[in-house]
């Protein structure tokens, strides 16, 4: 166990690119590709209402053309993403993750506003971070 316990904040990324639940296909592969990202939180308003990834957007990709411009973000978005508190703890977040087998945690903070999202690029590069610091968390 780690001498201390690092908030998941510290490494979410903040304020990531968001889209909605009625983009089409080509426009979130476009705002994935334009942004080097593989997970796009799906917002209504100021509310997160799911997750798209990389993959859900390829495997969409495949569809012949007529279906493939019917399909909308909200078709294939994971409805109710794991969110957690920015509090929580970096390696509790990470454990949750590999339990799951999910690719990004929505993070929010103590009143629940949404914060940013951690991935598995996240994580793996506070492992970095660990490693390199011996253990110790930057300044």
């Amino acid at each position: 166990m780690l001498p201390f316990r690092v908030p998941v904040e510290e490494f979410t990324t903040p304020d990531p690119i968001t889209a909605t639940e009625d983009m089409a296909i080509d426009e979130l592969r476009s705002l994935m590709e334009q942004h080097g990202i593989r997970h796009l939180p799906i917002v209504r308003g100021e509310t997160v209402v799911g997750v798209v990834s990389d993959r859900d957007v390829r495997l969409a990709l495949g569809l012949p053309t007529a279906e493939k411009i019917q399909v909308r973000a909200a078709d294939l978005m994971a409805a109710e993403p794991v969110a957690m508190s920015a509090a929580t703890p970096l390696d509790e977040v990470a454990f949750a993750m590999a339990e799951q087998k999910i690719g990004s945690v929505l993070i929010n903070d103590e009143e629940g506003k949404f914060l940013g999202i951690f991935t598995a690029t996240d994580a793996l590069n506070a492992l970095i971070e660990i490693i390199r610091t011996g253990g110790t968390p930057a300044p």
